[in-house]
This record gives structure tokens, sequence and C-alpha cells, in this order.
């Protein structure tokens, strides 16, 4: 008998979402490990996208910049955790408060963070939906999509918080012609041209 092997469809039944505490769990206790590409959104154990040159050079060149703006306590991470009610995304480059050595026992949660930003090649649908919404229920004041697509640099303001349909209320794009601000606690600390910044 001949079969024909077809990849898993996404199962129409109800199926189990995690919580933060259980995602925690599951990495202390080795079933998730570094080598696991994945991140929790909105309860769901979401694939991470691997990350093509482009995108490489655009987080390196975003966090090199924003690093030269920042004043005393305050810096610039790539790539690592951060914790919300329901999620623990891994943005590709986020503001923290402090010092690095305050979140030895815990990630930054959204009232440790300026800014949150994604590099957006493969991955532009995802942030503008999944990522958007856990961004904006965690009321994270900033959050970047640096679209390597379309080549802008797309900032939405104004988030919701915790509700339904959790969104941004203001969105501006800036494109390779523009400079954009970067803001610090609604202060203006320093603007960087986007053509220093897209790859």
């Amino acid at each position: 008998m001949f079969t024909v092997e077809t990849p898993a469809a996404v199962p129409s039944e109800p199926i189990w979402r995690l919580s933060v505490a259980q995602y925690h769990a599951m990495i202390q206790s080795g079933i998730l490990t570094d080598d696991d590409p994945v991140e929790l959104l909105e309860g769901w154990l979401v694939v991470k996208m691997p990350k093509n040159p482009r995108h490489r050079a655009a987080t390196r060149i975003i966090r090199g910049a924003l690093e030269n703006l920042l004043p005393d306590g305050w810096y610039v991470d790539t790539q690592e955790p951060i914790t919300t009610t329901d999620s623990e995304p891994e943005p590709d480059v986020v503001i923290v408060r402090g010092d690095t050595r305050q979140y030895l026992d815990r990630h930054p949660g959204p009232e440790d963070i300026a800014l949150v930003l994604e590099v957006s090649d493969a991955t532009l649908q995802s942030d503008r939906s999944s990522k958007y919404r856990t961004y904006a229920r965690a009321n994270i004041s900033i959050y970047w999509i640096v679209n390597l697509v379309e080549s802008q640099i797309e900032v939405y303001t104004a988030p919701s918080g915790p509700i339904d349909q959790p969104n941004y209320g203001q969105r501006k794009d800036y494109t390779l012609s523009d400079v954009i601000p970067v803001m610090l606690e609604g202060t203006e600390i320093g603007q960087l041209p986007l053509h220093e910044l897209l790859p």
C-alpha cells in the first residue's frame, strides 16, 4: 500500500496553553534548553525564525547606535528574554532600566523597559500581529518594527494595555530620508538617521 506523508495540521480542537511559570519550569527542568528555538507568546510556544545576515547586521548596527545615545542608568540588550504576564519574547533589541546585574534572578519586565524593537524580514507578519499584541498588552510604551522588507521603521506608541484586542493607538513610519527621534520616558535623548541604521 502506498501512502503519502503530509505535514501535521494545526489542530482544530483546543490545545494547551502555558503560563509563564510553566514555561520557566520547563526551562529549569531541562525540558527546554538554549538550543530550542522557541519563545513564549500569548501562552503559546512559538518557533523563532533563523536570522539571515542582513537581520544580524541591522540588529548590531541599531544596538550600537542606541548605546551611543543612552544616559547612565540604562542599557541595551539584544535577543534576550523579557517577561510579561503571558509571554516571554526575546526581542531583537531592548532598552532596559538599570544595570544587567539587577536582573540576576529575573528577566526585565514591562516596568523596566523604555523601548522594544524587532528587526523584520521573514518575521514581518508575526511582528505586526503576535509580537505587536504582546507588547501592547504589556503596556510597553514604544515598539519599533525595523521593516527590512519596505526599508522603513514603524514606531508604535500609546499602548492599550491588557484588553481583549490589545493595540497601539499611534503609528508613525520613518523612511530612509528621515531622522528618527529616540525617546526615553517621554524625553528625546537623540536622533538617528535611518539611512545609517538599515543595511
